[in-house]
């Protein structure tokens, strides 16, 4: 028999007599039946069986561990896999982009307006004593970069950002 004295999780699920070459024996133990299980319902055992014939010895325990894995995903979505998967995550790192942006953004905001007051500080004292008028071309033109900063981070930070519906409801069929 394919692993010791009970036959593998394949011929234990397709009845049949575990032979001592058994090409499944090796990658799904009888201790763990789901794991072949899920794989023969995505993909049918003659295909398992044909792939994993196709590769060579020391690279099947990966093919195996790809293919229950792809399985699992077809399972939980069964129009995207692995791709509704990855698209999910691609778009949490988009997102996570944005609000990282956003973050420097909102510092360089801060960082600018303590440049502008150690400006003002930093003035001689006989032009500290004038109007404001007096001094404003000494100082940096921060207020109206901080308004476009401003109205740039109100926009990133917006539901202006287009959302592919599509991609909400495979998020959501996804991982529930």
């Amino acid at each position: 028999m394919g692993s010791g004295s009970s036959p593998c999780a394949s011929c234990k699920l397709l009845r049949r007599r575990c032979a001592k070459d058994c090409i499944f024996a090796p990658y799904f133990p009888s201790d763990d039946p789901h794991k072949f299980a899920i794989v023969h319902k995505v993909f049918g055992a003659s295909n398992v069986s044909k792939m994993l014939q196709e590769l060579p010895v020391q690279q099947r325990a990966d093919a195996v561990s790809s293919l229950v894995y792809e399985a699992n995903a077809r399972v939980r979505d069964p129009v995207y896999g692995c791709v509704g998967a990855i698209s999910y995550l691609q778009n949490q790192v988009s997102q996570l982009q944005m609000q990282l942006a956003v973050a420097q953004t909102e510092i360089l905001c801060i960082q600018m307006q303590h440049h502008q007051e150690d400006s003002a500080l930093a003035l001689p004292t006989q032009m500290q004593h004038h109007d404001d008028d007096d001094y404003k071309p000494f100082l940096l033109p921060t207020t109206h970069n901080l308004d476009n900063i401003s109205q740039y981070i109100n926009f990133a930070s917006s539901s202006n950002v287009i959302q592919d519906p599509a991609a909400t409801v495979k998020r959501e069929s996804l991982w529930t």
